[in-house]
């Protein structure tokens, strides 16, 4: 007698996961725009290497040749792109990335049924994050909720993402950025500011642009309009 076991069936298993992209929204004359960001990657090499990128471009009218030529010189930079918003799809080739819609600069919340009468209200989610312990070099944090609190250090090479303000009781050598979600009120504070970058809102400042007077004292930053001011904290 022939028995054959039939093969297990390997069921696929999809999960959701969001992460936070930098959204690149190019400006006209591209060259000079290009011409920003190697400047910017002069001051923090490689730090946009591995972030997922989003091309807007609402803003520039860009046949879909050009759009190849801009995804392909991002490329050349080590600035993958992870999709493409602002155009009409038809611009976009097969080999593109692929076009995103509803992409939103705000917390992203969820609407619950309504509950009964009898059965508790859920828990408001928290608004602000608490780390007791260091931030080490290489990991990132990212709260887009509200504040993050480090009540000690955090070291180079490591990462504070928060939707609010970043408060950091020990030394900052590695990157905080502030306001993601659009806030501007949002403000940075650390008892001894040795970072390698610091932005609020997109706007940022790397290690070299710090005033050196600053170095290993208190200090906060907070915009004021479009430029980031960094002051000692009394």
């Amino acid at each position: 007698m022939d028995v054959r076991a039939d093969p297990t069936r390997q069921l696929v298993r999809l999960r959701g996961r969001s992460y936070v992209a930098f959204v690149f929204s190019p400006v006209v004359p591209i060259v000079d725009w290009l011409a920003e960001i190697d400047a910017t990657l002069a001051r923090s090499p490689g730090y946009f290497v591995g972030k997922p990128i989003v091309l807007d471009l609402a803003a520039v009218d860009l046949s879909g040749s050009a759009i190849a030529h801009l995804v392909g010189s991002l490329n050349d930079r080590h600035i993958r792109v992870l999709g493409i918003e602002g155009v009409a799809e038809d611009r976009l080739a097969a080999n593109m990335p692929p076009l995103l819609t509803g992409g939103r600069s705000c917390v992203i919340t969820r609407n619950e049924p309504v509950q009964k009468a009898a059965e508790p209200e859920p828990k408001p989610k928290p608004k602000s994050l608490l780390l007791e312990s260091p931030v080490r070099s290489g990991q990132s944090i990212v709260f887009t909720e509200g504040d993050v609190t480090v009540l000690g250090s955090v070291g180079s090479g490591a990462e504070i993402v928060a939707g609010g303000s970043i408060h950091i009781y020990g030394t900052l050598r590695g990157r905080a950025m502030a306001g993601v979600n659009g806030n501007s009120s949002a403000r940075i504070y650390c008892q001894k500011i040795e970072a390698e970058l610091l932005a609020i809102d997109g706007y940022y400042q790397t290690a070299e642009e710090i005033d050196p007077s600053l170095r290993n004292r208190p200090a906060q930053a907070w915009l004021q309009g479009d430029s980031m001011k960094i002051t000692p904290l009394n």
